[in-house]
């Protein structure tokens, strides 16, 4: 399998459907990146400074990157009244619009759903939301807020040590969410010709996320306990620090798997032992069960154990960095990572950076859905995206020359779009 590539691609499902979106950071723009990987035109519209997430540092410089691929940028001035007839012109266009600012930002800009479904009763409008409608919806949420109110971070860290997860999950699932809704509303649309709104929400899909561990309380009546201080469900299911400090995850899970890793390791006095034949009697006994199997497997590398394991088809993980996984084999041979060029106004750098970056994790027909667009400096595309709604080049370069909207060099343009391999 490799990603798709313009000339060898038949159309994307979504290809056809266009998106305007207001959105910023990752919530909004996964949902957008969901549909631009899928085919969707997405026309990312930023303010003439350009999105804040092109500018931020440390954990969040990677975000702009990852989740504004296959994106169009028109930048413009919503303060003018010139840069708001543009972008309503280019909502009657649309089939979606997205959003994920505070509530009100929106209806001042005079872009929330009552206005623009208005103008275009077939507009499917996604709002991307820390509540959905209740108590909380006033409140402003971040990944890590819902983390810890949502019982993620009670569950990832050490009892008294609520850790948020290593990734921000709710951002970007809430951004898959929202999509799904968008999906679900144009297949709505065929029926009956009218758009609609759709939210997404920070806590409900945190909530989403804990439903197994509530339903875990409903069925015992006992409360489920932080993942570090668990009763596990499997006997052997455990990270194991072996030779030279090195670590790795091991897991046997089922009786057959039992025989398999003591005949594997020579653990015959293990074997025999009824307390250990079943995966209960295992999960029971891992007070002295789990010591005895970290001494006899403490003098081997990783390296090693990794390669039985692999022989004998039992489930092992290298505990790995995410920097590593740009070198991963399986990744590279089954084109799970494609090129991309990141640019100069996003990088950190101040220069274009050539990488590659993780698809969407999902096949059509075989076929990952690839990079046709890299993710776009400011205003890449605000004269072909104004010329295409009717403007004059002569008002676009007045409209450029004042401010009311910003338009990339044709030198960035040229590069941007080579670094895509003309897409």
């Amino acid at each position: 399998m490799s990603g798709a590539t313009p000339s060898d691609a038949r159309p994307l499902p979504y290809a056809g459907i266009r998106v305007v979106e207001f959105t910023h950071m990752i919530m909004g723009p996964s949902c957008g990146m969901v549909l631009a990987d899928l085919g969707a035109e997405v026309i990312k519209v930023e303010p003439l400074k350009g999105d804040n997430t092109r500018r931020i540092p440390g954990s969040g410089a990677g975000f702009f990157a990852v989740f504004n691929r296959n994106k169009k940028s028109l930048a413009v001035d919503m303060d003018d009244p010139r840069g708001r007839e543009v972008v309503l012109k280019l909502v009657v266009t649309a089939d979606i619009f997205s959003e994920n600012f505070k509530d009100g930002n929106m209806k001042k800009l005079g872009l929330d759903y009552a206005s623009l479904s208005a103008l275009n009763e077939r507009l499917i409008y996604v709002s991307h939301k820390g509540f959905l409608s209740g108590p909380y919806d006033h409140r402003t949420a971040l990944d890590e807020v819902v983390q810890m109110m949502g019982g993620l971070a009670y569950m990832t860290g050490p009892e008294g040590q609520p850790l948020r997860a290593g990734a921000s999950l709710n951002d970007i699932m809430g951004g898959m969410f929202g999509a799904m809704g968008a999906m679900a509303a144009l297949r709505d649309r065929e029926r009956t010709g009218r758009g609609q709104e759709v939210q997404s929400a920070l806590f409900e899909n945190n909530v989403f996320l804990m439903a197994p561990h509530m339903m875990q309380f409903a069925v015992t009546e006992k409360a489920a306990k932080p993942m570090p201080s668990r009763i596990s469900a499997w006997g052997i299911y455990d990270v194991f620090t072996l030779a030279n400090g090195e670590q790795i995850f091991l897991a046997v899970v089922s009786n057959t798997q039992w025989l398999i890793f003591c005949d594997l390791f020579g653990l015959d006095d293990l074997k025999p032992d009824e307390r250990l034949s079943t995966n209960a009697g295992r999960v029971e006994a891992r007070e002295w069960l789990m010591p005895i199997l970290r001494e006899r497997l403490g003098g081997r590398t990783a390296a090693e154990v990794a390669q039985m394991f692999e022989r004998v088809g039992l489930p092992y993980a290298p505990i790995t960095k995410p920097h590593e996984l740009f070198a991963d084999p399986h990744l590279l041979a089954s084109g799970g990572l494609a090129p991309i060029a990141v640019p100069a106004d996003c990088s950190g750098a101040g220069k274009v950076i050539d990488t590659s970056t993780p698809l969407l994790p999902l096949t059509l027909d075989g076929v990952r859905p690839g990079i046709r667009l890299n993710p776009p400096s400011l205003g890449h595309d605000t004269r072909e995206i104004l010329l295409a709604l009717g403007y004059t080049a002569a008002e676009v370069d007045a409209m450029v020359a004042d401010k009311v909207v910003g338009a990339a060099s044709p030198e960035q343009s040229v590069v941007a779009r080579s670094k895509a391999g003309g897409a």
